[in-house]
């Protein structure tokens, strides 16, 4: 059964969500930590943490929230957000993340990203895969590159690269479904990647048709922030995997 990943984005220390990677249409939820805590009793393991401020100003920004979320509860973090050097790498694990998204640096500094690989291996490093008109955004979504996202996580596969965060940005944040055709041939013409699907989730059904195609793990933000998925419907889910 398909696991759902929580996600709590952050800017100025606060739980926020944008919509389609919009900073100006962005809406505060309040503490990072009791989202955490309130996510942990509904059975979650594994948090999505992304350092919104840390994406647009190009280096880790937030990782005290790394460190209070994880002194506070159990979640295995996987964090995203500004992880540009070496520096930001120590940073982010050592306050507390286990996996850590190469992004944006994946598209502007591979050799980096493949050091950090030969170093940590596939199950720290984490490609992120973000896209708009199936093409690769970076800088927070802000910029747009050349590559396309099919070739991009292919030739990431071959480096050594495993698991693969995509977002389609035209989606993410609206609660009207995630990109079942984007994920559908992803796992076609990719199939060893494990797949992370986020963006657009609104309900549990748009997270049973992500099973329904074979994707291992959704990403759920604002779907859980709004109540469209209730922490009870976690939990139960949480039961079942």
């Amino acid at each position: 059964m398909i696991e759902i990943i929580p996600a709590i984005d952050i800017i100025d220390g606060k739980c926020v969500r944008l919509c389609q990677g919009d900073y100006g249409r962005a809406t505060t939820y309040g503490d990072p930590v009791e989202m955490a805590k309130r996510l942990v009793d509904a059975g979650c393991r594994r948090l999505h943490l992304v350092d919104l401020d840390g994406a647009k100003a190009a280096h880790v920004v937030n990782h005290k929230v790394i460190e209070r979320i994880a002194s506070a509860t159990p979640l295995v973090i996987d964090f995203g957000g500004g992880v540009k050097t070496d520096e930001d790498l120590h940073i982010a694990l050592g306050s507390g993340a286990r996996m850590v998204t190469a992004g944006s640096i994946a598209v502007k500094s591979p050799q980096i990203v493949e050091d950090w690989l030969a170093i940590y291996g596939p199950q720290v490093v984490i490609l992120g895969a973000d896209a708009r008109d199936g093409r690769i955004a970076t800088q927070g979504w802000l910029e747009e590159s050349t590559q396309e996202i099919v070739p991009f996580i292919s030739r990431w596969m071959e480096k050594g690269l495993r698991q693969v965060i995509s977002t389609d940005i035209s989606v993410d944040g609206t609660l009207e479904g995630p990109s079942l055709d984007l994920y559908k041939r992803i796992l076609a013409e990719v199939p060893d990647v494990h797949l992370i699907a986020s963006g657009g989730v609104g309900s549990m059904a748009h997270v049973e048709a992500l099973d329904a195609i074979g994707v291992p793990q959704v990403i759920a933000g604002k779907a859980i922030y709004e109540g469209r998925i209730t922490m009870k419907q976690l939990e139960t889910h949480n039961l079942q995997c």
